[in-house]
């Protein structure tokens, strides 16, 4: 291993799977480290959409009982190891040195002291032959933090020409410096809630959002969803499956057309954001995250935000596989043993390097 370490060029495979259950994003990157400052390239990627029956079998994953979980966990270390092992035959790749997986959350509940995300790494360096680092966040935990959000490090230092980032997937959330320190918050749903309601109409999401367009905004429905996001207070945790069924399902569940339900929805996630950025300064915001392909959402945002605010769209491959790169990136630095989660976005005693390696 300490050839890896002491190396200043790394070829890593990225693996993403967020809360949107959309499917695995899949990015083969190098990154280099040179004069203290690091840069990326994206070789190849790929975004595996899930089966009904693995999104079955994640959706359901938090009902299941222990031997049932590990089960699933192995089972889909496994699944992650050959995809991984298909992508790189497919692409021809050589010479990877490890592989970065987020896995899949099931369970995030920081105040009771545990994260957990699917997909055993054992599993994933069994099924691929190369060596893995898991399991990112539990270090954060026992250390007192959210163990999320875990990008802003990757924002820093492969993004800091930007002002802010902000990341629309199952859940919004931004990063920005204020004072030479890194600060980050989750804001709201996003995907997560867009997705559920497309799922009333048998559609895996509502692209560009166009039912959301032809709804209408609903008060009652807004002003719910604004009192659920009061109530979560303004220093916010970090947003989680279990919130967002315990708070926001039964919101969600109103006697209102679809339509309605997807425009109020989207409203909400353009309010909350807007409110997330700070005022009277002027701001680039890079988006990425499936939601900025959302144009309906993206017009709305823009319609809350004040003059200060320039969202910036990058290219399609970076809106899409950000977080994976960052992952691997954040693989890269355990390696290292530098840091890659910090205390100023989790709230954890000390900024911390997190993450199991394997093989």
């Amino acid at each position: 291993m300490a050839k890896l370490v002491d190396s200043q060029k790394y070829k890593v495979i990225g693996l993403m799977s967020g809360t949107s259950l959309d499917g695995v994003d899949i990015a083969y990157c190098i990154l280099r480290l040179q004069d203290g400052n690091w840069s990326f390239s994206i070789e190849a990627t790929q975004g595996v959409t899930y089966t009904s029956s693995w999104k079955k079998k994640l959706s359901q994953a938090h009902l299941l009982e222990g031997s049932g979980l590990l089960e699933l966990h192995f089972s889909y270390g496994k699944y992650l190891g050959l995809l991984v092992d298909a992508f790189i035959m497919k692409n021809k790749i050589k010479g990877v040195q490890y592989i970065a997986s987020h896995g899949h959350t099931v369970f995030h509940q920081p105040e009771k002291g545990y994260t957990f995300q699917l997909g055993d790494g054992n599993a994933i360096h069994a099924a691929s032959g190369i060596p893995v680092v898991y399991d990112f966040r539990s270090l954060d935990v026992k250390l007192g933090g959210q163990g999320a959000p875990l990008v802003p490090i990757g924002d820093k230092l492969l993004f800091g020409e930007y002002d802010a980032c902000l990341n629309l997937g199952g859940i919004a959330n931004l990063s920005i410096e204020v004072n030479r320190q890194r600060k980050a918050y989750d804001i709201c749903f996003v995907n997560m809630g867009l997705n559920y309601l497309a799922g009333l109409n048998n559609l895996s999401y509502d692209k560009n959002g166009t039912l959301a367009s032809d709804g209408e905004v609903n008060p009652a429905m807004l002003k719910s969803l604004q009192k659920a996001y009061e109530k979560l207070g303004k220093g916010r945790p970090s947003l989680s499956r279990e919130i967002f069924e315990k708070q926001f399902l039964k919101i969600l569940d109103k006697e209102i057309p679809l339509e309605d339900k997807l425009c109020t929805f989207t409203e909400s996630i353009a309010i909350e954001i807007a409110k997330g950025f700070p005022t009277g300064k002027k701001l680039s915001v890079l988006c990425t995250g499936g939601g900025s392909f959302n144009s309906f959402l993206m017009y709305r945002l823009i319609e809350h935000c004040n003059n200060d605010v320039v969202l910036i769209l990058p290219d399609e491959e970076t809106v899409n596989f950000k977080e994976a790169l960052i992952f691997a990136l954040l693989g890269v630095l355990r390696v290292r043993g530098e840091v890659n989660c910090l205390k100023s976005v989790t709230g954890a005693r000390q900024d911390n390097c997190g993450g199991v390696l394997v093989g």
